[in-house]
This record gives structure tokens, C-alpha cells and sequence, in this order.
């Protein structure tokens, strides 16, 4: 059997996260899903903008992730669609987490979600909150940047 046509495709992406914070360091975590919530994954609504990620009694769960209701669900639909779901880690990497969010600055960013041999699958990131100063340089050297590649290829049009 051949893979599934979604499958490595990415579903949803917090795009506010790298501007909002310095990513050091990622991990790969499964999702625990009720009903027809993969379904809806699969159809692409899902929305981590406003997620955050918390760790009680040594498991991991995922706060505020919106997946919308699948339209031709049954009774098994689950009916609030931002309700807490927990996160598949290791236990050693649940630790490490743990430790490293309670520095002061650090918390657990979702990143995006992503299906990976038929499981959905969310990259969460250890992030560091950035100051308003360095969303102003990360933007300015972006639009350097930019500019530098702009210019590229207005020299190379005239030359050709």
C-alpha cells in the first residue's frame, strides 16, 4: 500500500511563534484524538494560533488548539472543539521540558500539525519570549534581506 495523499502534509502552522519567540529547541508529540477530530484534521480545520502547551502529573497536554466539528460527524463528534488534549512524549523528554520551561523566559510553543504515517503528529518548540526590540530587528533584517534578493534579480534580468 502506497501512503496516504496527505500524509507529511502540513495541516495548520502557528505563524505568530517565530515572531513571538526564539525557537532552541523542538520535539515531535503525538496526538491523543476522540472521535472524528482526525477527519477534520485531514480536511485542514485546525488552528493553534492561540494554543499553549502545560504539563500536569508528568503528562503533557495541548490548551485552546480549535478543531472545528466535522460536518458529517456522528455521535461521536466531540462537542467543544477547544477542549484539552494530551500530547504523546517520552517521559525523559516530558522531564527535560518540564525543567527547562521554568527558567524564567521559556515556555512550550505548538509550532505546527502534521500527519506522519497515518497519526497526526504536533511540533512543539522550547521558546524564548522575545522583546519588542528583537521583533524590530527580525523584521528589519528580513526586509533587508529582501531588498538584497530583490536587487539580485533585477541585476540578473539586465543582464541577460
Amino acid at each position: 500500500m502506497g501512503a496516504k495523499k496527505n500524509d507529511g502534509k502540513q495541516l495548520a502552522q502557528n505563524k505568530k511563534a517565530s515572531h513571538d519567540y526564539f525557537i532552541e529547541d523542538t520535539y515531535e508529540a503525538g496526538i491523543v484524538l476522540m472521535g472524528t477530530e482526525i477527519k477534520a484534521l485531514r480536511m485542514g480545520k485546525a488552528n493553534i494560533g492561540d494554543a499553549f502547551a502545560t504539563i500536569r502529573n508528568g503528562e503533557m497536554f495541548i490548551h485552546n488548539m480549535h478543531i472545528s466539528p466535522f460536518e458529517q460527524g456522528n455521535r461521536h463528534n466531540p462537542t467543544d472543539p477547544t477542549r484539552a488534549r494530551k500530547l504523546l512524549l517520552h517521559k525523559q523528554q516530558i522531564h527535560k521540558l518540564l525543567g527547562q520551561s521554568k527558567q524564567e523566559g521559556y515556555s512550550i510553543v505548538p509550532l505546527k500539525i502534521y500527519v506522519r504515517n497515518g497519526y497526526a503528529k504536533l511540533l512543539i518548540g522550547l521558546g524564548k519570549g522575545k522583546k519588542q526590540y528583537d521583533k524590530r530587528d527580525t523584521a528589519a533584517k528580513r526586509d533587508a534581506q529582501r531588498d538584497i534578493q530583490r536587487a539580485l534579480r533585477e541585476k540578473q534580468k539586465v543582464a541577460r
